[in-house]
């Protein structure tokens, strides 16, 4: 209860200083005041990915004493995969799994840089790349707008799953309607193939009814998005993978944090990456090891059909790298730097 100021006129001296701790304690302290922030994933919470949601769920709410709270929407119910920037910026959720690389429209140089990433072989050499590069091009950032960036994600380097052809080498890709990353895309049409977008949520039914011939993904889907059940080879044909930022608060929830939780966020970036390398190690593990155990056909092409499929990623993402000039950013010069970066990490230097 606050207490008038014209009281203060009758109080007495012992009087004065128990008001004056009243009022002390009607004025807002950031340091108590606590919030419930609405989290919204387009994954179920037995993913990997959810896995390592829930962990950083409970490390903030630790750090934060309590006075943080995540409520969680799993499954795609508040945002989806290819418009989660657009819809957490709008409000749909607080904080949110998001996937710019697979927007339908725009995100133009987070989707391409996304391919400047060869010879950068785990989850935490890709985030650190990407940061690298969003420090030095601004157009990362701007992209982004409307949300603020909690956590930069890398995955699992990607294979070829198709429903019934093999593919032991380049020739085989050629006729096969591929679900890819957009970054991958002119690859496949290089050699033949016939790329198609699309959210991996409706990878399983297009595979299922012959939509699709196959998939370029990681070898955990095999498991987590039973994927196993809809093709019978995986070719271990090794694709790059790049980072991106992949989980996001929206400005306005930002804002109306108090500074001190806005830390216990900010801090929490490490641990939230460093959870979602550990989830995404596992599961390439466990989903390769459940594809050999159910059935699955692997194929592993020669070393000189991967050196050469590694020479035209690279030739075809410079290629791509190019058609950013004419928009916003200098493409060439994004993936000039990225080639650095990762050689910095291979020397065994910090990227930038």
């Amino acid at each position: 209860m606050c207490v008038p100021i014209a009281l203060f006129a009758a109080a007495s001296r012992r009087g004065v200083i128990v008001l004056l701790a009243l009022l002390a304690a009607c004025a807002p302290d950031s340091g108590t005041s606590a919030a419930t922030l609405r989290y919204a994933s387009s994954y179920p919470p037995q993913h990997p990915f959810s896995q390592a949601d829930i962990a950083w769920m409970k490390h903030v709410e630790e750090k934060s004493g309590g006075r943080l709270k995540i409520k969680p929407f799993w499954g795609g119910t508040l945002v989806s995969n290819d418009n989660s920037v657009l819809e957490l910026s709008h409000g749909v959720a607080d904080i949110a799994q998001v996937a710019p690389i697979y927007t339908r429209a725009g995100m133009k140089a987070i989707k391409i840089q996304a391919g400047f990433y060869w010879a950068a072989y785990t989850p935490s050499e890709q985030a650190a790349v990407y940061k690298c590069l969003a420090r030095r091009y601004r157009v990362l950032t701007e992209e982004m707008a409307g949300v603020h960036v909690l956590a930069i994600q890398g995955g699992a380097l990607l294979h070829v799953l198709t429903r019934d052809r093999p593919v032991q080498r380049m020739a085989d890709l050629r006729g096969l309607r591929l679900r890819t990353p957009y970054e991958i895309a002119p690859l496949l049409r290089a050699v033949g193939a016939q790329p198609v977008t699309m959210p991996m949520g409706e990878v399983y039914s297009a595979l299922s009814k012959g939509v699709i011939d196959g998939v370029v993904t990681s070898g955990d889907t095999l498991r987590t998005m039973h994927f196993s059940e809809v093709v019978r080879h995986t070719s271990m044909f090794v694709v790059p993978r790049g980072a991106y930022p992949a989980r996001a608060i929206s400005n306005r929830a930002w804002n109306e944090l108090p500074p001190d939780l806005q830390t216990v966020l900010a801090e929490a970036q490490p641990y939230w990456e460093a959870q979602l390398e550990v989830k995404i190690t596992a599961a390439e593990a466990a989903g390769i090891e459940f594809g050999k155990s159910h059935g699955q056909i692997f194929t592993v092409p020669s070393e000189a059909e991967q050196d050469a499929f590694d020479k035209l990623y690279n030739a075809k993402s410079l290629e791509h790298a190019e058609t950013l000039e004419n928009d916003y950013a200098d493409g060439v010069a994004m993936f000039k730097d990225a080639q650095g970066f990762i050689g910095e990490i291979r020397a065994g230097r910090p990227a930038c």
